[in-house]
């Protein structure tokens, strides 16, 4: 039984979470540093038939490229508490019965197939003292021979529904408004649980320097996340990552949130689930994503290391990822379609500084274009004056025109959401239109995406909560 092959890169923040979740969890894997090995970075391109990314797993001749936490959990069988690992047969009706209910149970198990994978019956046959017995449920290193549900229930220490723990406050997203509402719910002794589908930190963890926070004049976005993370738990908070939240509904005194860890019963809710990078919607862009089109200048700009490089947008995120790039970058060009930056003047102001970058304000992206064997080629744009199109050649792009909120999960719920999917709240207020359930940082209506005002979002939740939870 191979270990799982990480190829990473120590300047990646995702390289680093990726390492360190594994380590947690007690998982073997072999990683190789692309930095220090050409062959490795050509083998990454050569597995994904396009430039190289980092992180990438490869596990059980399949690649996995920039897989989050959610992805490495469900492959290996990651679980808040436990390792699952279980080796069985499709032609056996008892490995059917075991993976349903560890399915139903939101549980996380890597999948070992006894008549596909090399070396395992021989493995099923030590742990069985010589007899191969399937379903085999390993659970933290611990062997159950076909164990019925009952066992499994046991082995995994889950409650009865009825025996179920009720918290005070179930936070939706691990981002700085989500973290900041259990450090304070937490000092206000209310028993608060943060469910989070991906990794902390959210948008804010991709930041490489953020030097707007108050207290830093510039500290690195994983670090400052990290610090916020834990200073939830220092406080009791419970921090369920990889909980993909799939709906919520009231049931009597409390909420029963679905997650894909299992069902969380709360007395209220703050939702907190941020923002994703919009995409510019012309030809080429989606066939390029991760292949040439970025949004990520941290993870993936050191790929582009003395190359030419766009970026497009025209606000803060544009010009400061275009700074970052200019550093390591022999050129970057930011294409904009307005006529003037929005972004703010401290930004604008900086931008003479770099002999390296260029801009283009009044164009509009038309296509990206690919060379003939589908590489990334450039940038088709056209001038808003007068009409005219043209050709900008470059090794890659990233874009940075906004953001949409992460409110998706919630059309079921009942929570009222503006026309563009951001939580309807009154102005300045975090409640929404369900009793219990409020709103914090960047997918509710009216909030401003910075760090530093997600976090004043979480301390208005908090008070929302503690006043709700009062009455």
């Amino acid at each position: 039984m191979k270990n799982p092959t990480l190829y990473g890169a120590g300047w990646c923040p995702n390289t680093l979470q990726a390492k360190v979740f594994l380590q947690q969890h007690n998982v073997p894997f072999d990683y190789i540093n692309v930095e220090v090995s050409q062959e490795a970075t050509a083998q990454i391109a050569e597995y994904l038939g396009s430039k190289p990314v980092v992180p990438t797993l490869v596990w059980e001749g399949k690649t996995y490229p920039n897989p989050d936490e959610a992805l490495l959990a469900s492959l290996l069988g990651i679980n808040p508490k436990h390792r699952v690992v279980l080796y069985g047969a499709d032609w056996c009706p008892d490995c059917h019965r075991a993976k349903a209910f560890l399915r139903e149970n939101g549980i996380n198990f890597q999948y070992v197939d006894m008549d596909a994978t090399p070396g395992a019956p021989e493995e099923v046959a030590r742990l069985n003292n010589g007899k191969r017995i399937i379903p085999t449920v390993i659970v933290n290193g611990e062997a159950f021979g076909n164990p019925n549900n009952t066992a499994l229930r046991q082995a995994l220490g889950l409650p009865d529904r009825q025996n179920l723990p009720v918290f005070d406050v179930a936070i939706i997203g691990a981002g700085a408004a989500g973290l900041t509402t259990a450090i304070y719910a937490q000092r206000d002794r209310f028993d608060s649980i943060v469910l989070e589908k991906k990794n902390i930190g959210g948008n804010a963890f991709l930041t490489e320097t953020i030097e707007n926070y108050p207290g830093f004049q510039n500290i690195s976005g994983p670090d400052l996340m990290t610090r916020m993370a834990e200073q939830a738990k220092t406080y009791g908070a419970r921090l369920d990552i990889g909980s993909e939240v799939r709906s919520f509904q009231r049931e009597g005194q409390f909420f029963s949130l679905d997650t894909t860890s299992g069902e969380v019963r709360a007395r209220s809710i703050v939702i907190a689930t941020g923002s994703t990078y919009r995409l510019l919607g012309i030809p080429g862009e989606k066939e390029l994503i991760g292949a040439g089109v970025h949004f990520c200048a941290t993870c993936d700009g050191a790929f582009y290391r003395d190359k030419e490089v766009l970026v497009i947008g025209g606000g803060n995120s544009a010009l400061e990822e275009g700074m970052f790039l200019a550093r390591f970058c022999r050129k970057v060009t930011i294409v904009h379609r307005g006529p003037a930056f929005s972004a703010s003047e401290t930004y604008v102001e900086k931008l003479p500084s770099f002999a390296n970058i260029e801009t283009r304000l009044d164009s509009t992206p038309v296509a990206f274009e690919q060379e003939e064997d589908g590489d990334f080629k450039g940038l088709k744009i056209r001038n808003n004056a007068d009409g005219a199109e043209e050709p900008l050649t470059a090794d890659g792009a990233f874009i940075f025109i906004g953001l949409k909120p992460n409110t998706g999960f919630l059309k079921k719920t009942g929570v009222a959401l503006d026309e563009q999917g951001f939580i309807a709240s009154p102005l300045g207020r975090s409640e929404t239109n369900i009793e219990g359930v409020f709103a914090a940082g960047d997918c509710r209506q009216g909030a401003y995406a910075q760090v530093a005002a997600a976090t004043g979002e979480g301390v208005m939740a908090s008070y929302a909560v503690k006043g709700y939870l009062g009455r």
